[in-house]
C-alpha cells in the first residue's frame, strides 16, 4: 500500500500506526485527530524511531481530513473509550455523531479508499458506515473477531502451558458479552481441545474470552486496551497490503449468512487486496447457532436505534 491514514491519535491509533510503520505496511501513514498539534507531535515522536526499528514509512500527522486523500485503506479508532461498568453498546449515542462525521470526511477525500472501523460498538459503527457510504461490503468492514480470538487464544496458552504459537481458535459473533467462542473449531497443533482442557476449563476460558477486554479496563481503570487491538488490526492490514488472501475472524455485513439479514457480525472472512471478499460460512450445531442469533439479536437491536 502506499497510504494508510489513521483516524484518531488515542493509545490505539498511536500504537497501531506504530506496528504498521515497524512492520513497513505502506509506505505513508497519516495520523488524523481534531487537536491541534496532537497529530502532528505523535508523528513525529513515531518518524524519530525509524533508525532504531529500522523503518522507512514516512509518518505525518494532521488536523485537516483533506489531507486524507489518496488513502487505500481509513482505519478509525476514534471515539469516546468506554469507562469501568460500562458496555460498549454504552458509548453508541456518543461515538455516532463522532463517526458519521469521519465517514462523510471519507466520502469527500477518500472515495475509493477502504474503511476498517475499530471504534465501539465496532459492530453497529460498522453497520453505520457500511449504510452511509453506499460502498459494497467488501470495502467496508470491522476489526474485533480478530482480537477476540487472540484473547482466547492466549488463555489457552496460559491455561495449558504450551506455546501460543501452536494454539488456534475461533470467536464469531458481536464484539460484547454475547460473543460466541467456538471450543469445536479450536486445537492446539491440530489436537481437539478437549484432549487438553474439561468442559468446565473449556467453559472458563470462553467466559473470560467475553469479557477480555472488561478485565483489561478494571485492571487499568484509566484505559481500555490498546496494544492487543492495535496488533489485531496490524493482523488485517498485513493480509490486505500483501494480498494474502488470509482467512480471519472480523466484522463483515452480513447477506444471508448464519441466517442474518440486516445485521454486521464478527465471523471469519477472507481479506486480500481488495478488502473483504469472501464471509466464511461454517455449519454451526444447534446450539451454536442459538448463540450466534442471539449475539445478531442484540447486535440489531442496537442498530434499530439508529436514526
Amino acid at each position: 500500500m502506499n497510504k494508510i491514514t489513521i483516524v484518531g491519535c488515542g493509545r490505539v491509533g498511536e500504537s497501531t500506526a506504530q506496528i504498521l510503520a515497524k512492520e513497513e505496511l505502506c509506505r505513508e501513514i497519516l495520523l488524523l485527530d481534531i487537536q491541534p498539534g496532537v497529530p502532528e507531535g505523535v508523528a513525529l515522536d513515531l518518524q524519530q524511531s525509524g533508525s532504531l526499528l529500522r523503518f522507512d514509512t514516512r509518518v505525518n500527522g494532521a488536523t485537516d481530513a483533506a489531507a486524507m486523500a489518496g488513502s487505500e485503506l481509513v482505519i478509525v479508532t476514534a471515539g469516546f473509550p468506554r469507562k469501568p461498568g460500562m458496555s460498549r453498546s454504552d458509548v453508541l449515542d456518543s461515538n455516532l455523531t463522532i463517526i458519521d462525521t469521519i465517514v462523510d470526511d471519507i466520502l469527500r477525500h477518500a472515495p475509493d479508499a477502504m474503511l476498517m472501523m475499530v471504534t465501539n460498538p465496532v459492530d453497529v459503527l460498522t453497520w453505520r458506515a457500511w449504510q452511509r457510504t453506499g460502498w459494497p461490503r467488501q470495502r467496508v468492514f470491522g476489526q474485533s473477531g480478530a482480537l477476540d480470538t487472540a484473547r482466547m487464544t492466549s488463555f489457552i496458552a496460559m491455561e495449558t502451558g504450551y506455546s501460543v504459537k501452536d494454539i488456534s481458535a475461533l470467536v464469531l459473533g458481536g464484539h460484547g458479552d454475547a460473543m460466541v467462542p467456538l471450543a469445536r473449531f479450536t486445537d492446539i497443533a491440530g489436537i481437539p481441545i478437549e484432549h487438553f482442557l474439561d468442559d468446565a476449563a473449556i467453559r472458563r476460558i470462553a467466559e473470560r474470552t467475553r469479557q477480555g477486554g472488561g478485565e483489561i479496563l478494571a485492571l487499568k481503570k484509566n484505559s481500555s486496551a490498546y496494544d492487543s487491538p492495535a496488533a489485531a488490526i496490524a493482523s488485517m492490514v498485513d493480509a490486505i497490503s500483501h494480498n494474502r488472501r488470509r482467512i480471519l475472524p472480523c466484522v463483515a455485513i452480513l447477506d444471508g449468512e448464519y441466517g442474518q439479514h440486516s445485521t454486521a457480525m464478527g465471523v471469519p472472512a477472507v481479506l486480500d487486496q481488495s478488502g473483504l471478499v469472501e464471509v466464511i460460512e461454517l455449519k454451526l450445531g444447534p446450539e451454536e447457532q442459538a448463540d450466534f442469533n442471539r449475539s445478531a439479536e442484540l447486535v440489531r437491536t442496537d442498530i434499530g436505534h439508529l436514526t
